[in-house]
């Protein structure tokens, strides 16, 4: 189809709305203010190109800013006709009105306005600002108004309307509006007050309606004004004014008739697609209603079938129920009989206790062959009698200790029974899964998660430092908490406690429907935030045996030509000096930790901080490397030629190679865990993470395994200037810093 039939199709589509062939119907939503609900009743335009009432918007000015008027609309109109339920806003600014607080609203210009204007809009939700003269410097939407009246006038096309000019008795129906006198009239009304020859003969006049707007709209800033230019921009009507000196001096304008041939041209043809899909719509719509009633029925079978479900578990409940009180009962019956059988023979012996005066009565007899005749039955109930106190036992056991009912497992199960479409829990993955004072938590999807799932993870704080009372309110140890929901395989806590214990577990959610919990992990948060740095290839860094990678996180050692030309000092029994990196970030103040991975086949690494107050004095005064020790061996091992060492140095290292770390002798100025000199406790397995924290303040220095946040080793170290992250290799080794190190630096 060519542009010239495109353009007669919207011709003819615009044509046929202003003729009015095609109904008005089903626009009322449309029509209707967001705020008060009801037809709209001199609506304004907003600069969001959203319509309110009039009265609407000075209400809601009024409610949000109580204190602060200003100027009103040059709206200056009737009240609206409308009538509504006083509403608590309403009662509201009655109060305010009878108060004296601000005066009467009217629709006359000076009516008071608020002075702030910045109010959220009731269609979008998006802050706008009036500006310094609010709602004065709206248009109303004249459009709008017309389109309302319209839809009354069909609403009640009964009513008719009447002659403005006639007098009771007489009135007659109106069949036309000036437009220009803003009044209805009947014909002869109309001759009569538009006489030929004269101006008002040359008035607009239409067929009658209530509803009259000006013939001319204008500029609202400008008050003398007709608006003649569209601000692309602001998106509005302006005059010329607006666009020499005022605030849309720099914007780009269009004509007005220009403006109105696109604008009708785009809105002819979105009604013409929505008219041409008018038959599309209604199929969406019958199998949108299809799905409506569908949802309906499987929503109740579900809900039927679950309630069969719990009606046969509460029946089986039920019958196991009745089965195991029926047995206890019985129990307590047999054993209650028997201990009543066992209670009715030892009151016997007590009724009977004449027996014994009978037998000493016996015993009188002299007469040997009447004794013996009388005394056998006798000795025979006093033997038996005698026994039974000898060896007295209960007829049963009173405790029911076998009937104890264990259902936790059972509970469990029903806690976590659950429909069969959602998916299992997931597992944390405790090898990816990193705690510093912020918590990267990784966990495993099941193999039958859905894109759509969600999970939700849950922490609690089990154990550490003591708080004050605030923040024991605040966060209850114990108390899970939940962060947002993922659609990923890990997420990130923050604000963690440092030197606390944490616990961790993650569920699964399908169609509102929650997994049960995974089992639960715990870890350790270091005694201190995270110190973010990478390693420096300025200071004392050997290009020659050491590699680093280009994120600076990574460091290799690795055998070079330097070092092959040393193997004649090695066949000699003297050492390689070692190689010193250190961090790009120094400490001055406070506590720090950082963590790090030592690569189990490195030969010897050695960790720790060191000064750079003798870190220049140590590169540039290069000390004999050929020996581990500055000064040589005294013929004796006092350990005074580590104390001097140590003195001299800039670095305080622990050493690691060969899969041990080695805890240095106590002296002095340190303190380890295993204090003994005896050699296999200072030995202990290399920690697959180590870490290190410098309290800078206290001037001491801590290793520890990162994976259990266990003191290894713990020291006191000079603090004197900026303290670094310090590394030492020899040989063939690699260190690998943390990604929580470096976290402030790079982009995962």
């Amino acid at each position: 189809m060519s542009d010239s039939e495109d353009m007669t199709e919207f011709a003819s589509i615009v044509e046929r709305i202003e003729r009015g062939e095609v109904p008005i119907k089903n626009i009322e939503r449309e029509l209707i203010c967001p705020i008060c609900k009801e037809l709209f009743t001199h609506p304004l335009i907003l600069p969001c190109q959203h319509s309110v009432c009039h009265k609407c918007i000075r209400e809601l000015l009024m409610l949000n800013h109580e204190d602060s008027f200003d100027a009103g609309s040059e709206c200056s109109l009737p009240g609206s006709p409308r009538s509504r339920v006083p509403s608590p806003s309403m009662e509201r600014l009655d109060r305010l009105v009878r108060s004296g607080s601000i005066s009467s609203p009217g629709w006359r210009r000076g009516s008071v306005t608020p002075r702030v204007t910045a109010i959220p809009c009731p269609g979008c939700q998006h802050d706008i600002d009036l500006g310094e003269r609010g709602i004065s410097m709206l248009f109303r939407n004249f459009t709008l108004e017309n389109i309302v009246e319209r839809y009354r006038q069909a609403a009640r096309a009964a009513v008719a309307i009447m002659c403005n000019i006639c007098k009771p008795p007489q009135l007659q129906e109106a069949t036309k509006s000036c437009m220009d006198c803003k009044a209805s009239f009947c014909n002869e009304c109309f001759k009569l007050h538009h006489p030929w020859g004269t101006p008002k003969a040359q008035h607009e006049y239409v067929g009658p309606t209530t509803n009259f707007r000006p013939k001319v709209l204008m500029c609202p800033e400008h008050e003398m004004e007709k608006v003649n230019m569209y601000c692309e921009v602001c998106r509005r009507p302006v005059c010329h004014l607006c666009k020499l000196g005022g605030s849309h001096a720099n914007h780009k304008v269009t004509s007005m008739s220009s403006a109105y041939k696109i604008l009708k041209e785009k809105l002819a043809k979105s009604i013409h697609y929505l008219i041409s899909k008018e038959d599309q719509v209604r199929t969406q719509i019958t199998d949108l209603e299809l799905l409506v009633s569908q949802t309906e029925e499987n929503g109740q079978l579900a809900e039927r079938r679950a309630n069969e479900h719990f009606e046969r578990l509460f029946e089986t409940l039920q019958e196991r129920k009745s089965e195991m009180l029926k047995s206890i009962e019985q129990s307590r019956t047999r054993r209650l009989d028997q201990l009543k059988v066992q209670v009715e023979e030892y009151q016997g012996m007590l009724e009977n206790s004449g027996l014994v005066g009978y037998a000493q009565e016996v015993l009188k007899e002299t007469d040997q062959s009447c004794f013996v005749q009388t005394a056998k039955q006798l000795h025979t109930r006093i033997q038996r009698a005698t026994e039974s106190l000898r060896t007295f036992h209960p007829a049963s056991d009173p405790c029911f200790d076998e009937f104890v009912l264990e259902t936790s497992r059972e509970e469990t199960l029903l806690k976590e029974m659950c429909f069969g479409g959602v998916p299992d829990p997931p597992l944390i993955d405790l090898s990816n899964s990193r705690v510093y004072n912020e918590a990267s938590i990784c966990w495993r999807l099941s193999d039958d998660h859905l894109p759509t799932d969600h999970h939700m993870l849950e922490y609690r704080r089990l154990g550490g430092p003591s708080k004050s009372p605030s923040q024991e309110d605040s966060e209850e140890s114990g108390v899970w908490r939940a962060t947002d929901r993922v659609y990923g395989a890990s997420t990130v806590v923050s604000d963690l406690d440092p030197d606390s214990l944490y616990s961790f577990r993650v569920r699964s959610c399908r169609n509102s429907i929650f997994s049960p919990h995974s089992p639960e992990v715990t870890f350790h948060t270091p005694p201190a935030p995270a110190f973010g740095f990478m390693f420096s290839d300025k200071c004392g860094f050997s290009t020659d045996r050491l590699i680093l990678n280009k994120r600076r996180d990574t460091v290799e050692s690795v055998a070079s030509m330097a070092f092959l030309l040393a193997a004649e000092r090695v066949q000699t029994g003297s050492y390689i000096g070692l190689d010193y990196i250190i961090g790009d970030t120094g400490i001055s103040q406070g506590r720090h930790y950082w963590a790090f991975k030592v690569e189990p086949y490195c030969y010897m690494v050695k960790v720790g901080v060191a000064s750079d107050s003798k870190l220049l004095e140590w590169f540039h005064n290069p000390r004999d490397t050929s020996s581990p020790r500055y000064d040589h061996d005294s013929g004796h091992d006092s350990g005074s030629e580590d104390t001097c060492y140590e003195l001299s140095q800039p670095f305080t290292l622990l050493t690691i190679g060969m899969g041990k770390l080695f805890i240095p002798k106590t002296s002095s100025s340190s303190t380890a865990n295993a204090t003994s000199g005896d050699p296999g406790n200072r030995v202990l397995p290399m920690p697959q993470r180590l870490g290190v924290c410098l309290d800078y303040d206290a001037c001491r220095v801590f290793f520890y395994d990162a994976d259990t946040m266990r003191c290894l080793y713990e020291r006191q170290v000079d603090c004197s200037g900026t303290m670094y992250p310090a590394f030492g290799l020899m040989g063939s080794g690699k260190v690998q810093l943390e990604e929580f190190t470096t976290a402030k630096r790079l982009t995962f």
